[in-house]
């Protein structure tokens, strides 16, 4: 099966290393505003998730979500969670660390496509 987001091996190390610090934690596909187009990391609880968000999946445990508008511009592609050097986005946990989560993306195949699109 294939997913629509998936996580380097760095992007897995951070996730544990944001959880070791905060606990119970939730990444969420930013919308460009503020912080541009990054993942937000938030402790869980600290972000409402609403009727408009999609859940993604989930990176080392912890769920990745993005608002359905968001999603209509990404769905064609599967996003890979990854970490670059430096702090983060302000408003994300990870604006003090070391490490900072960043989205890229693969276009789906067309076979790809096809089974994700029923996935939601």
């Amino acid at each position: 099966m294939v997913e629509r987001v998936v996580a380097t091996d760095t992007a897995l190390s951070l996730i544990e290393h944001m959880k070791n610090i905060h606990g119970s934690i939730m990444l969420y596909q930013s919308g460009g505003c503020c912080d541009g187009s990054v993942p937000m990391c938030y402790r869980e609880g600290d972000f409402r998730i609403g009727d408009s968000d999609v859940y993604l999946g989930s990176l080392g445990s912890v769920p990745f979500y993005m608002h359905k508008s968001q999603y209509e511009y990404w769905k064609h592609t599967q996003l890979i969670i990854d970490a670059a050097t430096g702090p983060g986005a302000e408003f994300s946990l990870d604006s003090i660390e070391e490490q900072h989560f960043i989205t890229q993306s693969r276009v789906f195949t067309n076979e790809e496509y096809e089974e994700v699109k029923t996935l939601l």
